[in-house]
């Protein structure tokens, strides 16, 4: 019980305090595949703002993060986003040809 109220004040002060600092370039500005890397940057996040205020929640995140069943998906996950990335590009490249060809007359 204890714990899982030091999670939840450690998420909500985690979410108030590092959103405003995601000001980077916006998904679409970014490389392809380079967006994938958002959700182990919110790990990380949790995990540093939870190990600060008690290293014991946060070895149990660890511990967890490494489960069979968290890395299967995690794994299935990125694969599965990898391939909606390629098609997504694929598809955008295909509209400009389009533009290109029928609209401008290129």
């Amino acid at each position: 019980m204890v714990q899982s109220r030091a999670l939840v004040i450690a998420l909500i002060l985690l979410l108030s305090t590092t959103l405003p600092e995601v000001h980077s370039k916006s998904v679409f500005e970014r490389d392809r595949r380079d967006w994938l890397v958002i959700p182990d940057a919110i790990a990380a996040y949790i995990y540093e703002a939870v190990n600060k205020m008690s290293p014991k929640v946060g070895q149990y995140l660890v511990d967890a993060a490494q489960t069979p069943a968290v890395v299967v998906t995690r794994n299935f996950l990125i694969r599965e986003t990898t391939k909606l990335s390629i098609l997504a590009e694929q598809l955008m490249e295909k509209i400009k040809n389009l533009w290109n060809t029928r609209v401008l007359g290129y």
